[in-house]
């Protein structure tokens, strides 16, 4: 055989490894967004309509989380904020729009304790999808159910499903053993 055949095989046979090795790498990367983001994983491919897009966008969310600073809250800090939700939950029976309006609000007040930006929803919920993939979709049903209350297009039951939202994503934030069990719960 000719040297130039070999060295054609030799490329063929890189070209074949090469393609091969990038397969499997796309595919560990999918394997990880999957695992990694859950429930957000499939909601951002419907979003996009395309896979590759969509993990360019997770992986960047991921990128830009590892920037921030987020920190737990001082046991001092949740206990404040556990004392101030059921306050709110208390304040459901009289007003239901007002106590949906005040879970908005401590919610956000929980995150920027806590050190995520406050830019607008959906980069607060990109981010928190990093660190809390299994409650994100909680965020976005109640903040679509408050901005309906705002468009006065919701109904008692709807603020009571808000309510429940939020306190999902609540739980989770606070990172309590409640919100552990809670998540446990679900899977079953």
């Amino acid at each position: 055989m000719d040297a130039w055949m070999w060295v054609v095989l030799a490329v063929v046979a890189l070209v074949v490894v090469g393609a091969i090795v990038w397969y499997a790498l796309q595919q560990r990367r999918t394997a990880q967004l999957k695992e990694g983001f859950g429930p957000e994983y499939e909601r951002t491919v419907r979003e996009t309509g395309d896979r590759q897009d969509a993990e360019e966008r997770l992986s960047e969310r991921r990128e830009r989380r590892e920037e921030l600073d987020i920190r737990p809250l001082s046991p001092e800090a949740r206990e404040r904020y556990a004392e101030s939700w059921r306050q709110v939950q208390a304040h459901f029976v009289d007003e239901p729009a007002g106590a949906v309006v005040d879970a908005d609000r401590l919610v956000q007040e929980v995150m920027h304790e806590r050190g995520y930006p406050m830019e607008d929803f959906e980069a607060q919920a990109d981010l928190v999808s990093v660190d809390h993939p299994d409650v994100v979709h909680h965020y976005r049903e109640g903040h679509d159910i408050y901005l309906s209350y705002d468009r006065g297009d919701a109904s008692t039951e709807d603020l009571r499903q808000a309510m429940k939202h939020y306190r999902a994503l609540f739980e989770d934030l606070l990172e309590t053993e409640r919100s552990a069990e809670h998540e446990r719960q679900e899977v079953r």
